[in-house]
């Protein structure tokens, strides 16, 4: 039956528990990576068409073990949005090599959060792997842009 009216969809909230909200967060960032790295895939140079399938698959495929190790615990995880805002103009190469560092930045940054939260030993080994791809994944692209320095030496930090 039709309603005049229109309702909210019952959307999934974040959890109130350190852990859960940690996890929750870094799948909504990922959410966003994916996104992102369309434009950077609309940009970047055709011989580096290889690096930006791998850090799609890479995302997505930690995205997805994100979302069961959530729903493993009955929590629901974040929805993608129907579009994000980028943080910056995507219109050539360098432009969208500077995304893709600024995105797996971000991962880092996330995934550093869960480290923090996480309470058992399984979240930990999983963020601290996603924590080290992202790394990885930013170092490549510093090196695509030709700046310095390539690496970081605390990745998820501002120290």
């Amino acid at each position: 039956m039709t309603s005049p009216e229109p309702s909210a969809p019952n959307l999934p909230s974040r959890p109130s528990d350190g852990a859960d909200a940690a996890l929750y967060d870094a799948i909504a960032t990922e959410h966003g990576i994916i996104y992102g790295y369309g434009m950077v895939s609309a940009h970047s140079l055709p011989e580096l068409n290889w690096l930006v399938s791998a850090s799609i698959a890479e995302h997505r495929a930690r995205r997805e073990a994100a979302i069961a190790r959530l729903e493993e615990r009955e929590v629901a995880p974040p929805l993608p949005a129907a579009g994000y805002q980028l943080p910056m103009p995507v219109n050539n190469p360098e432009e969208a090599a500077k995304l893709a560092v600024r995105m797996e930045e971000d991962a880092a940054a996330a995934w550093r959060a869960v480290i923090e939260q996480a309470s058992d030993t399984e979240d930990r080994e999983f963020a601290v792997t996603a924590l080290i791809q992202s790394a990885v994944a930013a170092a490549r692209w510093t090196q695509v842009l030709g700046s310095g320095p390539v690496t970081v030496p605390f990745p998820g930090g501002n120290e």
